[in-house]
């Protein structure tokens, strides 16, 4: 950011979106803190890591579209207790929800790269991508770059806060996915019982 100014700012977000563990709620607030110090203005803090963004989010999206619903929905179904009703759901809820995905998976932790994925897979219309992402994109980096040119030099205290919410998020991931396991494998169990009673009636 000090060398290349907004467009370093940018091309940190782009790379998180492609690489998840580079936080950018650690990136956006010490690009606010240095919009603070002069080295680029908070306007171009916020354009160019929205740039990044939205560039981020098209090469998933590509990499959806590349791989298609059909090799997604094999591969899907590959996974052990994955069904595949369970893909054709799924696909269902994105066509009636995407675009509300899209917008507010841009500001959630985890699920803000990924949900560029499926919009990829089920080619979602791409105009329609790109202003959701870019409107929750802009909200959210906005707070966070706004936070760090807030607070200076302490900047950093944000990650505290935004660690604590990834942790949240997180937790709900994990608890949904131990409800999905465990009501799947009680109706596996439950399968073999009901055709044997059948049987000997």
């Amino acid at each position: 950011m000090e060398r290349i100014g907004g467009p370093g700012a940018g091309l940190a977000i782009f790379l998180e979106n492609l690489f998840p563990p580079v936080p950018s709620e650690v990136v956006l607030p010490l690009a606010g803190f240095s919009a603070r110090l002069g080295h680029f203005s908070l306007v171009e803090a916020v354009v160019w890591t929205t740039i990044g963004s939205i560039l981020g989010a098209w090469c998933l999206y590509g990499l959806g579209a590349w791989l298609g619903h059909d090799r997604m929905r094999e591969l899907a179904s590959s996974i052990p207790l994955i069904e595949v009703d369970d893909i054709d759901k799924t696909t269902a809820w994105f066509a009636r929800h995407g675009t509300k995905a899209v917008f507010f998976g841009r500001m959630v932790p985890l699920f803000r790269s990924f949900i560029s994925l499926p919009a990829g897979t089920e080619r979602m219309n791409f105009a329609s991508f790109t202003l959701f992402t870019l409107l929750g994109s802009l909200i959210w980096n906005c707070a966070f770059i706004g936070a760090g040119y807030a607070l200076g030099a302490n900047w950093h205290v944000v990650e505290p806060y935004s660690a604590a919410l990834q942790y949240v998020v997180s937790a709900v991931v994990v608890l949904v996915v131990v409800r999905f396991v465990l009501r799947r494998l009680r109706r596996r169990n439950d399968s073999p019982r009901s055709v044997g009673s059948h049987r000997q009636s």
